[in-house]
Parts: C-alpha cells; sequence; structure tokens
C-alpha cells in the first residue's frame, strides 16, 4: 500500500497556504486595515498573517498601528493557525461518509498517547472546549486586571491578549508589548499561565484533566518528561537570567517572564536589547527548543531535547535502547529524535545564511540577524528590533522561515515510509569519528 505521508504534509501545507493567502487578501482591502485609512503594502500584509497564522508574533507595521477591522483579522488567523494543525487533520476525518487510511489516522494518533482519547470527533470537540475554557478564563481575569491598570479598551484587550498568550503568538495591542506591566506580577502571571498552558500541549492537558478526575491513577511518562522539562527549563531559565542580568537591574519577576516567554510566546516583559550578549544567547536557546509536542509551540520540542540528553549521556544497551526511571525508550525514537535535530539545525543555519546574505550589506547586525531567524524559525516573535528594517527581500526569508518554522518540523516529525530491504548482505563500512 502507498504511505500517505507525503500526502499528509502537503495537505497541511495547503491548508496553511490557504490560511494565508485568505488572511493577506482581507489585509489588503483599501482603506481597512491601518487606522490612518492607508493599505498595506503585499509584503508587509503577507508578512503579518503569515506571522499571525504560525502563531509567531514578528511585525513589520505595529499591531497598535491597525484598525479594529485589522486587528480583528490578525486576531482570527492567530486563532484558526493556533489550533490548525491537529484541528485539520481532525476536521479531515470526521467528514460524513470519509473513509480514510491507516496511515493517515496514525497521524492524528501520534498526537496522542495510550490512555487518552484519539478518536477524530472527540479529539476535535477536545481541542476546542480546552481553547474555550482556557481563554475565556484568561480573558476575564486580563479584561479584570487591565481595567484596575487603567486602560481604557480593557475588555477588549483581555480577549485579544489572552488568544495571542494561549496560542503563543505574542501579538499585542501596546506598541511596548508588555514593559508597561513588567512590576504586575498578576497581569504578567495570567500571561505565563496562558502561555505554559499553550505550550504544554493537548496531550498533557487532557492527561492532567483525567488524573484529577479520577480516571488515571498516574500520568502518562510523555507528561512526565514534558512538565518535567518544562519545570526544569522554567526554573534554570530563571536562576540564569537573575544571575546574568542583575547587574542590569533585573526583577526576579522579570527573570521568571524571560524564561517562559521564549518558548515560544515572544511578549517583551523587557525589551530583548536591554539583554546582556549571554543573556541573548541563553533566549536564542530557549527559542530553538521551544515547548511541548502536540502543542500550538514551535521548536524542535522539550522531549526532543530530553531524548538526545539520554542518548548523549548514557549508553544503549545491544538492542540499541536506553532505560530511564523504569521504561525504555526505544532505539527508533532515538534516532528520530537526533535526525529531526539535525534537520532543524541545518534549515535554520541556511535560513541565517541567506539572510546575512540579503541584510548585511545593507548594514544590519549579525547578532541581530541570528536573533531574528531563530525568533522566526520558533514562531517565538521575539526581535532586537529589526524586523521593520528589512528589505521586501529579507521579509519574504522572514515568512518563509516562519513558515518552515511552523509547518517544516511538523512534516520532519512525520512517520517516515519504511526503508525498503535487500536481500542481499553488504560488507560493513568503516568510517572513523573524531
Amino acid at each position: 500500500m502507498k504511505s500517505n505521508t507525503a500526502s499528509d504534509a502537503w495537505n497541511l501545507v495547503f491548508f496553511f497556504l490557504l490560511l494565508i493567502g485568505i488572511g493577506t487578501a482581507l489585509l489588503l482591502l483599501p482603506g481597512l486595515a491601518l487606522r490612518n485609512k492607508s493599505t498595506l503594502s503585499f509584503v508587509d500584509a503577507l508578512f503579518t498573517i503569515t506571522s499571525a497564522v504560525c502563531v509567531t508574533g514578528l511585525v513589520t507595521v505595529d499591531t497598535s498601528r491597525f484598525s479594529l477591522y485589522g486587528q480583528l483579522v490578525i486576531l482570527l488567523f492567530i486563532q484558526l493557525g493556533g489550533l490548525g494543525i491537529i484541528t485539520f487533520t481532525s476536521i479531515q476525518m470526521i467528514i460524513p461518509g470519509a473513509r480514510l487510511p491507516l496511515r493517515r489516522l496514525n497521524t492524528v494518533k501520534s498526537y496522542f498517547i495510550e490512555g487518552v482519547e484519539y478518536r477524530p470527533e472527540r479529539i476535535l470537540k477536545t481541542i476546542l472546549l480546552y481553547t474555550l475554557v482556557i481563554e475565556s478564563g484568561g480573558a476575564f481575569f486580563l479584561a479584570l486586571l487591565f481595567r484596575a491598570a487603567g486602560e481604557k479598551n480593557w475588555m477588549y484587550a483581555g480577549i485579544f491578549h489572552a488568544i495571542s498568550a494561549f496560542c503563543n503568538a505574542g501579538f499585542s495591542l501596546f506598541p511596548d508589548s508588555l514593559t508597561r506591566f513588567r512590576n504586575n506580577p498578576f497581569i504578567l502571571g495570567v500571561v505565563m499561565f496562558l502561555i505554559i498552558s499553550g505550550g504544554l500541549g493537548f496531550i498533557v492537558l487532557q492527561d492532567i484533566m483525567q488524573r484529577l478526575k479520577g480516571k488515571k491513577r498516574y500520568l502518562s511518562y510523555h507528561s512526565k518528561v514534558v512538565l518535567g522539562m518544562t519545570l526544569l527549563f522554567i526554573a534554570g531559565g530563571t536562576g540564569l537570567f537573575y544571575l546574568l542580568e542583575y547587574p542590569r537591574g533585573i526583577t526576579l519577576l522579570e527573570a521568571l517572564f524571560q524564561s517562559i516567554t521564549p518558548r515560544t510566546a515572544g511578549f517583551d516583559a523587557r525589551p530583548q536589547v536591554m539583554y546582556s550578549t549571554p543573556s541573548k544567547i541563553l533566549t536564542i536557546f530557549y527559542m530553538f527548543i521551544g515547548a511541548g509536542p502536540g502543542s500550538i509551540a514551535g521548536g524542535i520540542k522539550l522531549t526532543t531535547v530530553f531524548v538526545i540528553a539520554l542518548l548523549i549521556g548514557r549508553k544503549p544497551d545491544s538492542q540499541g535502547d536506553i532505560i530511564f526511571r523504569h521504561h525504555r525508550i526505544p532505539a527508533n525514537t532515538l534516532h528520530n529524535a537526533m535526525t529531526y535535530f539535525l534537520k532543524a539545525l541545518l534549515l535554520l543555519m541556511a535560513n541565517i545564511l541567506l539572510l546575512s546574505i540579503i541584510e548585511g550589506p545593507r548594514g544590519l547586525d549579525f547578532d541581530g540577524i541570528v536573533f531574528e531567524v531563530v525568533s522566526a524559525f520558533g514562531t517565538v516573535g521575539l526581535s532586537l528590533g529589526i524586523t521593520s528594517q528589512l528589505s521586501d527581500m529579507g521579509k519574504l526569508v522572514i515568512i518563509c522561515t516562519m513558515f518552515a518554522g511552523r509547518l517544516g518540523l511538523v512534516a520532519m516529525a512525520f512517520p517516515k515510509r519504511k526503508q525498503k530491504e535487500y536481500p542481499i548482505s553488504y560488507p560493513v563500512g568503516q568510517v572513523l569519528l573524531g
């Protein structure tokens, strides 16, 4: 039977291209998208919608300059893009009368784990329910907090930022992102909760809910890994950012926020240009990693880092597996994680090289270029302030980088066709390493 892996990947690409095309057309309607009634350029409209659909948050035109119509278009496509990957595949499977192959079922099933619901119609209902509950709760609290902080359009701001935070998009109605609330632990606390919830993945959220309801005695191994790695990166990042930036007057709240937002939300509680070079390198590392698999976040995912760390720190047994905490990590998982990491790294380096060729002669710093590309690739949205300075060609490179970061990594993670087995036995090829 012919594999449908390539078909799944291309269907997903076409779906997102369709969203981007429709959104770009809506932003290009004359006199509607911007407050001053002017019309966006095609490249800026394409950039903005790609950033929204890929839940990145990089902008060439500040979101505050958009009209209510323009902001609502952006918000709609943040929501569609944030839920698109799993929802798209789920919708394909619940079309009345549709008979889809087992491989496509496995594509959806790969986002879920044993003991957690993966029937197509239940997947879609669960995703929509969790999204509605979490975003509604976040919007309610943020609206009240924005009102207390003296913001005029507090209700609208609460809704917009709740959706943007849960979808890990990083779009903000405020020109300075969230830096005006840098000393407000309540607003930043709600935003951090939404970011983490969106980054854990629906797999883990449903697993936690079943545990709380008493339907399961223990969390799955996957959920324990994701939660453990999340706590490790938040705690470790907070400590490192605080130590590195203490001479520059960073607060513990800002350090905590900076350990969360690069994976992969993109809100600023403190301008990125204020951080030292070591902190920027740490931020780049966090942006590349991302959050949990099956989530709205980008990056190579925490579980990939977990498996690679095991591969580096432990020797596989005779079967090629690694034992960790009474569980066996199979050899194919180890191989897939390393392959996934190397492909992502090569793709990232190619994009950095391309943007350097285009923007380097125009005087943009290499540090800013690397930061921008990693942010786009990890669908983060943090920037050192060079986004609006990019040429049209540079903007197109970032557009492709955001798209590759959002969908390229997903396509890489799809199950690959089984390699053909040859009846002939070939001699071992000895290759020296190191």
